[in-house]
């Protein structure tokens, strides 16, 4: 597996404004620390046990981003190390956020999570529910919205991709102008990173393209 060679692709096709972070979901430690090992330090899990385990075997200057959708009674285990929470769906998931933020004397970061796909399956505020989330949030203390996260319909349908990356990016602007907070747009993965990045992407989520396809 040549991941360091991938990292090194990948980093040549992307502009230096835009953080990739690392898809290690699955990924075994030895190829963690190959890339680990070529430089790159942001890695991203959808399992908080998984990535629990791995911050404790990993070196502590890895910052670790959970990019999978969250259970509330789990969160307690990722807040003493957890850089940044992509999926946030709801405002109770919020207020426990800050709940244990407050527990470890920590402020955690989060990106509010848009529905942008066709498809029902998955997560993500409507209109109504982001505004809702958003004007929540300013009472909470021990969290800070960064941005936004969203994920297109899986589909070849090249035009779908880039209308539903342009959408989130017209609604990223929107909140971007009431918040001088906001400045990260969590959209794009191995298949549809660069679409992302050219409809406003400041941070892709890439796997496979990284470690290879998982089995």
């Amino acid at each position: 597996m040549r991941v360091k060679e991938n990292i090194s692709l990948i980093y040549s096709d992307i502009p230096t404004s835009v953080v990739l972070v690392a898809v290690s979901k699955t990924i075994s430690i030895e190829l963690i620390m190959e890339a680990y090992n070529s430089g790159h330090r942001v890695f991203g899990e959808n399992k908080t046990q998984e990535m629990v385990g791995k911050w404790k075997s990993l070196p502590k200057d890895i910052e670790w981003h959970m990019i999978g959708h969250v259970q509330r009674n789990k969160v307690k285990y990722m807040a003493p190390f957890v850089s940044l929470i992509h999926g946030v769906d709801s405002l109770k998931l919020l207020i426990e956020i800050n709940k244990q933020a407050k527990k470890n004397n920590r402020i955690i970061d989060c990106l509010l999570q848009v529905h942008i796909a066709k498809e029902e399956t998955k997560h993500g505020f409507n209109d109504v529910e982001l505004d809702l989330a958003f004007n929540g949030s300013k009472t909470l203390e021990n969290i800070s919205i960064k941005g936004l996260m969203g994920m297109a319909t899986f589909t070849n349908n090249h035009s779908l991709i880039e209308s539903e990356f342009k959408v989130l990016k017209s609604i990223f602007d929107i909140y971007k102008s009431k918040t001088d907070k906001f400045n990260i747009l969590s959209m794009g993965m191995s298949g549809d990173y660069k679409t992302a990045i050219n409809k406003g992407s400041t941070m892709i989520r890439i796997g496979s393209k990284i470690f290879g396809k998982r089995s």
